[in-house]
């Protein structure tokens, strides 16, 4: 398994390589875990951090390398080159709207509720209000990597699904800001009123005028619609913060 700070490569054809065996391991990991674990209880299995931590930085790797990225995607399979070009479509996109902070800045973190619990919360909502499950995955992932983001955003949004205390006094219904499975039952609420599921696009530009932020949201939620396990791997990525000094990961081993 590759550590946590295992050195992403900088050549095409080796990282080209690096992703495809470390995909494939991620997945059957991940159909382990599924099948002989309890993904509604508890934290991933070992390999599953490890190797969505590492698909991660390799992405993150390759939104930032524009050239080397393109030379080593045109070496994967068609489908997997695919995924992979979403992937940093999407990260490149929210990179964009970061504002970089000073190092000495305190950003609360905290554990996220189990995959499986959350994954019923969604699909709960999904029921109630016809927002697709994928898509108000896809907005906590972004938003809070599933919760363990506890910080305000610098313009105030607070909880899991990161709203502004007017819009979530207008839609979240009486809940908790704070408490996952209300804030998710808030945004499908918010997601519903702006537009979805006939229009997408409207709803989403509601929640973040940004269409950046859109299409990020559409991707991810697109590759977990093409393959649930990509869910699994997604909950497992972890916090990264763009700082004045650099970038600091701040969760996970």
């Amino acid at each position: 398994m590759p550590g946590a700070d295992a050195a992403v490569p900088r050549d095409a054809a080796k990282l080209a390589r690096a992703l495809a065996e470390n995909s494939a391991a991620l997945r059957k990991a991940i159909d382990a875990w599924v099948k002989d674990g309890d993904p509604s209880r508890g934290e991933p299995p070992e390999e599953v951090v490890l190797r969505a931590l590492y698909e991660q930085r390799i992405y993150r790797f390759a939104a930032r390398n524009a050239g080397v990225a393109e030379r080593a995607f045109k070496r994967l399979p068609p489908e997997s080159a695919r995924a992979a070009k979403d992937n940093v479509k999407a990260i490149r996109g929210l990179l964009a709207l970061a504002r970089p902070v000073k190092p000495s800045q305190v950003f609360k973190v905290q554990d996220p509720l189990p995959a499986g619990r959350l994954l019923g919360y969604f699909k709960k909502a999904e029921r109630r209000f016809g927002v697709e499950w994928e898509v108000l995955a896809a907005v906590m992932f972004a938003e809070t990597k599933f919760g363990r983001v506890k910080s305000n955003s610098y313009a105030g949004a607070q909880g899991p699904m990161q709203f502004m205390p007017a819009t979530w006094r207008a839609y979240g219904m009486g809940g908790d800001i704070q408490d996952p499975q209300d804030a998710i039952m808030g945004a499908a609420n918010y997601l519903r009123a702006t537009g979805a599921p006939q229009n997408y696009q409207r709803a989403l530009h509601a929640y973040n005028p940004s269409q950046a932020y859109v299409d990020a949201i559409l991707l991810h939620a697109g590759q977990i619609k093409r393959d649930p396990r990509n869910y699994y791997a997604y909950y497992a990525w972890q916090v990264f913060v763009l700082t004045t000094e650099g970038e600091r990961r701040l969760t996970g081993p």
